[in-house]
């Protein structure tokens, strides 16, 4: 059953992928991604990547913007390439080049991604009418 109540959202469907492209966008540019819901809520929702800011008139209710940070548990600190430069250079058994820069920061990127999926929780508060309402995350891929 359809309703404008958000406290009728129970599961919180939300790909893997939307949750650390969010937060990766946000660490890297600062855009303001959330994942947003789009009512009238059910039981079962799908969680989508979007942009805070290119919104439009909605109707009441409006949809539900969540930060991705409440569907980790810790996001560990976003590798710059300053560090991964400092890394390869403190390295006495390393030469420093432009592609091994290049190659070592991808790597750290993927690490980063990968630790980010490790800690995705398996619930999540969403705001409510009357406060804070914790729902169950369901992963996608």
């Amino acid at each position: 059953m359809e309703s404008d109540d958000p406290t009728d959202v129970r599961v919180l469907a939300v790909t893997t992928d939307d949750i650390v492209t969010a937060l990766e966008a946000n660490e890297r540019r600062g855009v303001d991604a959330v994942l947003r819901i789009t009512p009238p809520f059910s039981g079962r929702m799908r969680a989508r990547l979007h942009r805070e800011g290119n919104e439009r008139d909605y109707d009441d209710p409006p949809p539900i913007h969540i930060p991705p940070d409440r569907f980790v548990d810790a996001i560990p600190p976003f590798p710059s390439p300053d560090d991964t430069e400092d890394e390869i250079r403190s390295d006495s058994g390393t030469t420093y080049s432009q592609e091994r820069h290049r190659e070592r920061h991808t790597d750290a990127v993927e690490m980063w991604r990968s630790r980010v999926r490790e800690s995705i929780l398996e619930s999540a508060s969403i705001p409510a009418p009357d406060g804070p309402h914790v729902v169950r995350v369901a992963t996608l891929g």
